[in-house]
């Protein structure tokens, strides 16, 4: 899976995520606004934070991949994308369409993103 386990494909992944939660971030700030109401807007929000956050996760792990050239990254890469992807997703999902099931998801992304931390933590600490 070589789209997850090399550091300068790890940084353009998390590059492009990045610019995607930025233009969804306008859409839903410009497009969205009269749209959805509070509640379902403040959702959408709280999906393209974490998108957002993540996909600077993303380039970090590169980076460090970089930095730490033993550093295995590919598990923690592959919890980030599923966390974007579950978590994010499903708010996206649940304030488009206000199908409240869709939040069932969500704790799954963010359990995806918690392990992935700690992961990224306990490797970081092993590190010589």
């Amino acid at each position: 899976m070589s789209l997850v386990n090399k550091p300068k494909n790890l940084i353009a992944v998390g590059a492009a995520l990045a610019g995607v939660a930025v233009i969804l971030g306008a859409f839903g700030a410009h497009a969205l606004k009269d749209q959805l109401e509070p509640r379902m807007l403040e959702i959408y929000h709280t999906g393209v934070t974490y998108h957002f956050y993540h996909a600077l996760a993303l380039i970090m792990l590169g980076l460090s991949a970089h930095a730490f050239p033993r550093l295995s990254t590919t598990l923690i890469a592959i919890l980030l994308l599923l966390g974007i992807f579950l978590f994010s997703g499903s708010l996206y999902a649940l304030s488009l369409s206000g199908i409240t099931k869709f939040g069932a998801i969500t704790p799954l992304g963010g359990l995806c993103f918690i392990v992935a931390w700690m992961a990224f933590a306990v490797k970081m600490v092993k590190q010589n």
